[in-house]
Parts: structure tokens; C-alpha cells; sequence
């Protein structure tokens, strides 16, 4: 393998920083692990909001192993539908606009499945397409995933759903199938706890206490889900049962009764993922700010920085410093807005001019801040893409 950091550094030396890298050569190997992770026979659904850029969703969708895009609002499904032919909405969605423009187009009502939770969500679709739409709506039941314990007193996952046990799903699926004008067409479930979490990041007994966690989480699931999924699926066939993320392919794809597995991040290899044990990717999307500033002989400030994931507040939300190897964060000033002072034993032989790289936190919140990803495969820049923002599009 080559030097990955000089060679990177060398094929982007022409441009101007602020910049964003994507290295393809990672980028391509990131998207056979997935697919070598799962399960045989279980397909990766790309979750859009992980990449955030057109030709690079396209890129990963055209590997086998891959199929359909979970979109992160119905805005963006209706626009990726265009191009992709099985588009899940994974969130619900209230944006009666969208959703008339859906019931509208009978191609685009195939394409495009929305995301409800309860009879409120299916009357917010009602209200917004009527009783006759052009074809009719395809819906997925969303189920919670999480890991309750004393009797639901300690939530241990995303709050999401209100739909948890057999009976709720059936009843959610029973307010569908009453609606002749919406089709009941899958059901996922997200375990962000296992997915989501790192279970090698932190004090040792945090990581044990998440791994016991996580355990216990996935014998909890598999059983419940595949009890819901046996009970719903009397009622009316289910095309796909989506589980999962890029930190549990594994664990969901060994599931019978799920189809699919939703992931995305596991493409760019953001700096969370530097704290799980089971999968090694390769960091593959980095952002590049200069050297502005000379506080003092051992600090170097870098222009910006401060690109912080979302999430609890905390300091894995930073930026990772990729290069140069050695450098660490100002503990009063961190990774900021307009600069970033840079401590440890590099600082002192950067000067003005000088490039810093860094990974962002989480995957495609990197793609927000930049208009354009520029590709680097093998030492050479072979070209620069447009992100979502570079389009003209902020879906959220």
C-alpha cells in the first residue's frame, strides 16, 4: 500500500485550502467490507445522510451487495428518486408539500416508501395526500430498538418509536391496511446502541459496561423483532425488514428475519469510529485548513476547525487531527469557529501556510460545510465531485 498520508498530501498540494478530500482508494475498500460483513444473502441500503453527495452514493450503489437508498427527509427522497429507483424515507415526515407531489406521480409513489410510527403519522399522510392518490403511498413501520429495563424506567438507545411490542406493531399495521390507498411495505428497526456506540473508546469500565450492554441488547432485539416481523407479516408480505448500521452489520445481518442493513458512515470512516473493536475501516474523508497563526513558539492555529459533529457535547465531537501526526487540541479553546490553536510537538516546526488535516467526527455532516469533495485515487487528484450544499440542496 502506498504512503496513504504523503501521497494524499501531494496529490492536493495545488489547492487552496479550506479544502475536502475524499480518498477513493479507502472510499472503495470501506464499501467491499460492508458488503463482506454481512450476512449472506443481506443487502446494504446506503443511508444517504452518511454521504451527502450524489456521485458518491452512486459510486457505492453501483458495487454488488448494495441496493436502495435510506434518505434522511422525504425533500431529498423525492429528489434522489430521480435517480434511484427504491428510496426509504427513514424518518417521519409532516412536509404535506413533498408528500402531495408524491401521491401526485405514480412513478414517484413506486419509488419512494415514507417512514410512520403511529396513527398519527398515518393521518399527517392522509391530511396531505387524500383518499385518492395517484398510486397508492407505501409506508414502513417503524419499530423501537432499544434496550428497555425495569419495566421501561431505563431507556438504553435512540428514542424513536412508540411502537415496541408485537400487538403495537400489528395494531399500527391494521390502521395501514385499513387505508386502501397506502400499501404497507417494510419495517425497520435502528439499534443505535449497538450500531451507534463505540464499545473500544473511554475508560475501561465504560468499555465493558457497553459491551455487556450491547449483548444483552442484541439477544433482547433479535427475539422481538423477529417476533413482530412473524406477527406483522400475517397480516400482509413485508418487501424488506431493514435493521442495523455500519457498527452492528455483523450482529443485524446474522438476524433471519432481517433483509437489509442500513449504513453509510462506515464509507468515509469518520473519527468515531476510531473507538470500535469489531471493524477496522479505512479513513477516507478528511477536511484540510491552513496554518494562520504563531501564538507563541510551540502553538500553531489553524484557520476554522471547529466543524463539531452533533450529538451529547463532549470532546469525541471534535474533529479528529489526522496530520501532522503528534498535534492535540487547546483544552480552553478546542476546535473552533474562525480558529483552532494546536498544541504538542509539531506545532513548533509549522509556520505560516502550513496544511492541517482532519477527520470529521461523523460522516456526512462533513459534506455541509464544503461545496465540493476532491477525489484522490491511488498519488494522483482524479477529479472533484459536488456535495448536496455544492448543489444548491439543505434538506436538514
Amino acid at each position: 500500500m502506498t504512503d496513504r498520508p504523503a501521497a494524499l498530501r501531494a496529490a492536493t498540494a495545488d489547492l487552496q485550502p479550506p479544502f475536502a478530500v475524499v480518498d477513493l482508494d479507502a472510499f472503495d475498500a470501506n464499501a467491499d467490507a460492508l458488503v463482506s460483513r454481512a450476512a449472506p444473502g443481506t443487502t446494504i441500503r446506503l443511508a444517504s445522510k452518511s454521504v451527502r453527495c450524489r456521485p458518491l452514493t452512486d459510486r457505492a450503489l453501483a458495487r454488488p451487495g448494495f441496493a436502495g437508498v435510506l434518505a434522511l427527509t422525504l425533500p431529498e427522497a423525492v429528489w434522489l428518486a430521480a435517480d434511484h429507483a427504491d428510496v426509504v424515507v427513514g424518518y417521519p415526515s409532516t412536509d404535506g408539500p413533498a408528500m402531495a407531489t408524491l401521491a401526485a406521480d405514480p412513478e414517484l409513489a413506486a419509488r419512494v416508501t415514507l417512514m410512520v410510527d403511529s396513527v398519527e403519522s398515518l393521518d399527517v399522510v392522509e391530511a396531505a395526500v387524500g383518499r385518492s392518490p395517484a398510486a397508492p403511498i407505501k409506508v414502513c413501520l417503524d419499530l423501537d430498538a432499544a434496550l428497555e429495563l425495569l419495566g421501561g424506567r431505563v431507556h438504553l438507545g435512540p428514542l424513536r418509536s412508540p411502537v415496541r411490542t408485537p400487538a403495537q406493531a400489528v395494531a399500527l399495521a391494521r390502521a395501514v391496511l385499513d387505508r386502501p390507498w397506502l400499501h404497507l411495505d417494510g419495517l425497520m428497526a435502528y439499534e443505535g446502541q449497538i450500531a451507534g456506540t463505540a464499545d473500544g473508546a473511554g475508560p475501561r469500565l465504560r468499555q465493558l459496561a457497553v459491551r455487556a450492554m450491547q449483548r444483552a441488547s442484541a439477544r433482547e432485539l433479535a427475539d422481538r423483532r423477529a417476533a413482530v416481523v412473524a406477527a406483522v407479516s400475517e397480516l400482509a408480505p413485508l418487501r424488506f425488514v431493514n435493521g442495523g448500521g455500519t457498527g452492528s452489520v455483523e450482529q443485524t445481518s446474522a438476524e433471519p428475519a432481517v433483509t437489509e442493513v442500513a449504513a453509510g458512515s462506515g464509507l468515509y470512516a469518520p473519527g468515531l469510529f476510531d473507538g470500535y473493536r469489531r471493524f477496522r475501516p479505512r479513513p477516507a474523508a478528511y477536511f484540510v485548513q491552513p496554518v494562520v497563526r504563531r501564538p507563541s513558539t510551540t502553538v500553531a492555529t489553524a484557520l476554522g476547525g471547529g466543524w463539531i459533529a452533533s450529538g451529547p457535547p463532549g470532546p469525541d465531537r471534535q474533529p479528529t487531527i489526522a496530520w501532522p501526526a503528534g498535534l492535540r487540541f487547546s483544552p480552553l479553546e478546542g476546535a473552533g469557529e474562525a480558529q483552532t490553536p494546536l498544541l504538542g510537538p509539531p506545532a513548533a516546526g509549522l509556520r505560516l501556510g502550513d496544511r492541517v488535516w482532519f477527520r470529521h467526527a461523523k460522516a456526512g455532516e462533513l459534506a455541509e460545510r464544503v461545496g465540493e469533495l476532491h477525489l484522490v485515487s491511488g498519488d494522483a487528484l482524479v477529479g472533484s465531485v459536488p456535495t448536496y450544499r455544492g448543489e444548491g440542496k439543505a434538506f436538514l
